[in-house]
């Protein structure tokens, strides 16, 4: 079995479901010669020709108005945001017109389109190609949100997202497209939609994150166990639907929660989570919920970027709170 990144196991996904369904086609700025700006799409071109593998010019709300109509006709488009920051441009075809569609037409219609975007900081890039805006995309019904923090999900989950039927945007955590290589089997597999992974199992915390935020909770999670506390750690893998009753499941079991997400922290994924494990299982909690986020001001550039991200350093200062071990702010 192959050790791949999560570039190589995206591209082989899309490779695999383009040779099995010809209606499956790709497009964006720059993924048919060039193979994208992160080489994701690379080779698709020219195996599969320019009509399936598209340069668009410069235009995100004509990618993703163009993906639309060619879902409307049968065909099952791939498109692609180059960075996260650019996808406020197509806001309108996204949220007003893919998202409600299904809606729109009383069920009779549903569109099967997969919006790919890189997603989130440690790159050092450029203002507008760093952010997490996770959250404006699950506050809208009819979008399905995914976001991998592995080779092996990715595949598995870009599968399911082609085969689902219904719109998706893809958020690929671009600092660990090449960071983390793992087996990922050649063979045909799904990772399923809207169900959370139990990365590690413990007793005394549940550790919730996504993305590129996994890694840091599992981080967290040995430097926890090195001082004798036993944290267990969830991948939500799929942003909406969540599976929330995962967390709640957990959060019963240990008694106390950490959350973690690169987003601002206001109005951040993670106070609905808190919220809902509040709702059904606040008389389990044994101590108050901690957050650890980005801040509420704009991703900075340069060395200061490294700040911004919560790392394990944060997330075991918080969790050592909820531990009562130390009380020091997370």
């Amino acid at each position: 079995m192959p050790k791949l990144n999560m570039v190589s196991a995206i591209n082989l996904a899309l490779d695999q479901e383009m040779a099995r369904n010809d209606r499956v086609m790709v497009l964006g700025e720059d993924v048919g010669r060039e193979g994208g700006v992160f080489r994701v799409t690379d080779g698709l071109q020219a195996k599969y020709g320019p009509a399936r593998v598209v340069d668009t010019p410069l235009a995100e709300s004509a990618i993703v108005g163009v993906s639309l109509g060619l879902a409307a006709g049968g065909m099952v488009p791939v498109a692609e945001i180059q960075f996260e920051g650019f996808l406020y441009v197509a806001m309108d075809q996204l949220l007003n017109q893919l998202a409600r569609y299904r809606t729109r037409s009383q069920g009779r219609f549903s569109l099967g389109v997969v919006v790919r975007v890189p997603w989130g900081g440690g790159i050092h890039a450029p203002e507008m190609h760093s952010d997490s805006p996770e959250t404006v995309l699950v506050h809208s019904p009819g979008l399905t949100v995914v976001q991998p923090s592995n080779p092996f999900d990715a595949k598995g989950l870009m599968l399911s997202a082609l085969r689902l039927g219904e719109p998706v945007v893809f958020c690929e955590p671009k600092r660990i497209y090449r960071a983390v290589k793992m087996e990922v089997p050649e063979e045909d597999y799904t990772v399923p939609i809207g169900k959370a992974k139990t990365v590690a199992e413990g007793t005394d915390l549940t550790i919730v994150a996504w993305g590129a935020m996994v890694r840091e909770a599992v981080n967290a999670r040995k430097e926890l166990e090195t001082l004798g506390h036993s944290a267990e750690v969830i991948d939500l893998r799929t942003l909406s639907p969540m599976d929330s009753q995962a967390v709640i499941e957990s959060v019963r079991k240990t008694g106390r929660l950490v959350i973690v997400h690169e987003a601002p922290r206001t109005l951040g994924l993670g106070a609905e989570i808190a919220a809902r494990v509040a709702e059904e299982a606040l008389t389990s909690l044994l101590a108050p919920i901690e957050r650890v986020t980005g801040f509420d001001t704009f991703m900075p550039l340069g060395l200061l970027e490294e700040h911004y991200l919560p790392d394990a350093g944060r997330i075991t200062a918080a969790a050592k709170k909820a531990l009562g071990v130390e009380r020091v702010a997370a």
